[in-house]
């Protein structure tokens, strides 16, 4: 899909999202989730795949349990530095609202830990609908995929854990804190609430 939507839908004068640009895919393939409060309380999956974040939008977050399967509507490509990107996206912006970064680490496909095997096995896995992975994060680890439903919406897909030594029972969303700072949202909010309170007090006085 490339970097052409996601630029579309952003003004980066007004945002501190990252206009980014494609990079080159060198060593282990790194993924990201983010916690991100806008109209809806949702996670962004994101895997690096050909120079780009691929990414879904996952309203309940991933789940430890097979038994779960969940709604993962896949949206545009974002850049590679997005992954880095905490924060708050201003109002009146896409997406505004909180952002954090929940987790994050290395990943690669379920067939093949080799390097080049694994991106030809993702590509295929996209390509059929069908990707099998593992991830390797502060907070999720084990197998997972990534399954295409038929359904009016042509974004539609499931995201399923694979049944291995890291299945369980724990709510895993129960741990809400950055992986990168330790925030959470509310802190995110109440930080930038703080910073525009001193603002608009600092341009009074002045």
């Amino acid at each position: 899909m490339g970097l052409k939507e996601y630029k579309a839908k952003r003004k980066f004068e007004k945002t501190s999202e990252p206009e980014g640009k494609e990079k080159a895919t060198k060593g282990e393939l790194r993924f990201v989730i983010q916690k991100h409060h806008a109209s809806r309380l949702h996670y962004d999956f994101r895997l690096e795949l050909d120079g780009v974040l691929k990414s879904w939008a996952v309203p309940k977050g991933p789940s430890l349990n097979p038994a779960d399967k969940r709604l993962a509507m896949m949206v545009e490509d974002h850049p590679y530095d997005y992954k880095d990107f905490e924060g708050i996206i201003p109002k009146d912006n896409y997406g505004a609202g909180e952002v954090i970064v929940w987790d994050e680490g290395t990943y690669h496909s379920l067939q093949s830990e080799d390097f080049k095997e694994s991106i030809n096995f993702l590509h295929e896995g996209l390509a059929k609908g069908d990707l099998k992975f593992f991830l390797n994060g502060k907070k999720l680890k084990g197998g997972f995929g990534l399954v295409k439903i038929k359904s009016k919406d042509d974004n539609s897909w499931l995201l399923i854990k694979k049944k291995d030594e890291y299945v369980s029972d724990e709510d895993i969303t129960k741990k809400d804190r950055s992986v990168k700072t330790n925030k959470s949202l509310d802190d995110i909010k109440k930080n930038t609430e703080a910073e525009e309170k001193w603002s608009s007090k600092k341009k009074v006085q002045t």
